[in-house]
Order: C-alpha cells, then sequence, then structure tokens
C-alpha cells in the first residue's frame, strides 16, 4: 500500500511519517509546499532525518495544484489518504479568511475527488476542536451541533467534514474527519502556546496572555494523536466517522504558564489581555467514542507532555548555540 500524508513535513505530519516509516512496511508519499507560515527551514528539518529512505519520498507542491496531485495519484499509485494540510489558525484566519477558505476547502475538495477517482481504500482528515465554537455543554462530544463557527478557520474544517460525508455517501469511500484537541509536543509550530510561551520565558521577554488568562484548554500531547490516527487508519470496519482525539482534561491559561515556569526553572513576565475575536471560551473533548471504536488510551498528562516538550526545547535550544 501507499500512502499520501498531505501537510508531511509539518507537525503532525513529520511524526506521522516517523510512525509508518519506523513500524510498517508502508510506502509513504509525502506532499507540503512549505509554505511562510512559519520558518520553511523548520519543516526541512522536521523531514531530514527520512532524506533517502527507501519507502518514503516528500514533494514539494501544493493541494490546490490538480494537475500536481492527479500526476501523484496516478503515478505513485496511492491507495490511501491521510490529509493534513491547512492552513492553520483561529487569529489569522480573521485576518485572512479567503485564503482559509481556498486552500482548505477547494484544496479538501480536489483530494476527495482524486480519492473517488482512484477508489483510495480509506481517507483519513483532520478536523479541529475549533468547530465546537462556544458550545456550553462540556465536554465535546461527536454529536454535538456545530453549526456556529466563531472563526472562519472553524468554518472551513466544518465544511470539510461536510464535504468528506457527502463523498462517502455517494462512493462508499470510508471516510474519518479526526478532531484534533490542541496538539502540542516536539515539532510545535513556533506561534502555539507552549512553544511561544516556552521562548519567550526562556528569553525573559512578556507574554501576552488573552481573556486575562481564563481561557480553558484541552492539550493533547503529539504521541497520544498519532497513536489515535494510527487506531482509526487500521480499523477494519471504517465507514464514515467523526472522532475526537485529545486528553479529556483542561487547564487555564494561567496554570499552563505556571507549568513552564516549573520546568524551565524561570519565571513568567505576564501581559494581561482581554480575549481576542475568533478564540473559544473552552475546548475539552469526550473521548468515551474513541475509546469505545478505537481503543484510545491517551498516556499524557498535561504535566508530563509540557515536562517533555520543555526537555526537547532546551535540546534544541542547546544544539542551535553550539
Amino acid at each position: 500500500m501507499t500512502i499520501l500524508i498531505t501537510g508531511a513535513a509539518g507537525f503532525i505530519g513529520s511524526h506521522l511519517c516517523d510512525y509508518f516509516i519506523k513500524h510498517t512496511n508502508e510506502t509513504i508519499v509525502g506532499i507540503d509546499n512549505y509554505n511562510s507560515f512559519y520558518d520553511p527551514s523548520i519543516k526541512k528539518r522536521n523531514l531530514a532525518h527520512l532524506d533517502g529512505h527507501s519507502r518514503f519520498k516528500c514533494i514539494k507542491g501544493d493541494i490546490l495544484d490538480k494537475g500536481l496531485l492527479q500526476n501523484i495519484f496516478e503515478n505513485e499509485k496511492i491507495t490511501e489518504v491521510i490529509h493534513l494540510a491547512a492552513w492553520a489558525g483561529v487569529r489569522p484566519s480573521i485576518e485572512n479568511p479567503d485564503i482559509y477558505y481556498q486552500v482548505n476547502i477547494i484544496g479538501t475538495l480536489n483530494l476527495l475527488n482524486l480519492a473517488k477517482d482512484y477508489k483510495v481504500n480509506r481517507f483519513l482528515q483532520a478536523s479541529s476542536s475549533s468547530v465546537y465554537g462556544n458550545n456550553k455543554k462540556t465536554p465535546f462530544s461527536e454529536l454535538d451541533a456545530v453549526d456556529l463557527p466563531i472563526s472562519p478557520y472553524a468554518a472551513t474544517k466544518k465544511s470539510c467534514e461536510l464535504m468528506a460525508y457527502n463523498t462517502h455517501h455517494l462512493y462508499k469511500i470510508p471516510i474519518a474527519c479526526i478532531r484534533f484537541f490542541t496538539v502540542y509536543g516536539p515539532r510545535q509550530r513556533p506561534e502555539m502556546a507552549i512553544h511561544k510561551f516556552t521562548r519567550l520565558i526562556n528569553e525573559g521577554k512578556e507574554i501576552p496572555v488573552f481573556n486575562n488568562g481564563n481561557c480553558l484548554r484541552d492539550y493533547t500531547y503529539v504521541d497520544d494523536i498519532i497513536q489515535g490516527i494510527i487506531a482509526i487508519y487500521n480499523q477494519p470496519k471504517l465507514t464514515y466517522d467523526i472522532v475526537n482525539l485529545g486528553e479529556s482534561q483542561t487547564i487555564s491559561t494561567l496554570d499552563l504558564i505556571k507549568l513552564i515556569e516549573k520546568y524551565t526553572g524561570q519565571s513568567a513576565k505576564l501581559k494581561l489581555l482581554p480575549a481576542q475575536p475568533g478564540d473559544v471560551e473552552q475546548t475539552y473533548a469526550d473521548i468515551s467514542h474513541a475509546i469505545k471504536v478505537y481503543q484510545y488510551k491517551p498516556q499524557f498528562t498535561v504535566e508530563k507532555g509540557v515536562e517533555a516538550f520543555v526537555k526537547w526545547y532546551k535540546k534544541q535550544e542547546a544544539l542551535t548555540i553550539h
């Protein structure tokens, strides 16, 4: 089998490529456009250790390029798709919604159409906890209504779930939409909270803390996300499903910063600010469906995960200095 992984050089994508190469005999074809949302050299480092591997290649290209995608499906004999590529981030999507609607929706449609044309065995795609908006009921269940997105990013992710169901209904392709809850860990994007806070604390700089630090988040360590993706990928009875992958525990921004202070051994300088438009008040995953159907077993409390992340960050900093 040959798996196409979109967004392969990114945070989650590179970890997923590592898993397949290390633990399976599958051939992996990645695609990533190495855009400037954050430093492209970071993405290149994420996959550098796989360069030249006989079962791996990553093609530089865009999911909006239908001709390129057609060639990849045809020439590489793609049999499965794990679609992680997207323009990410809630706040930037408010500033530039056009690119989010174009890439996330049209790019996903391109892939779904090719999956149908080439009759792939299964199609997994990344969704997001942001689709839940400011739902008052917690924890968030896959059965909850998600018709009130509060950012363009969330609206695109909800749209992609609808397109995925339509493709499954018409063409019977097994599809799963996986709602990730604030993923963190080694290789995390530098603008994401845990990475950003660790860096600013380390540099002795002020941390902007929105909603006065009262936001609650269900932070999910990347190893648990990979475990969940693989469990869904290996489910032989997959038809169409929506699955939450989180830790099912919440922590406030202020308490998260205290944890980072604990493991860095440094004090944070805080600048408390009001909430920003588009930011949800809390995320909190009901993972009972993932546990029951896919035997999902998250292993990382946020304390354990933050400790692991800080160790990784310090190691990377030491390598950079030397």
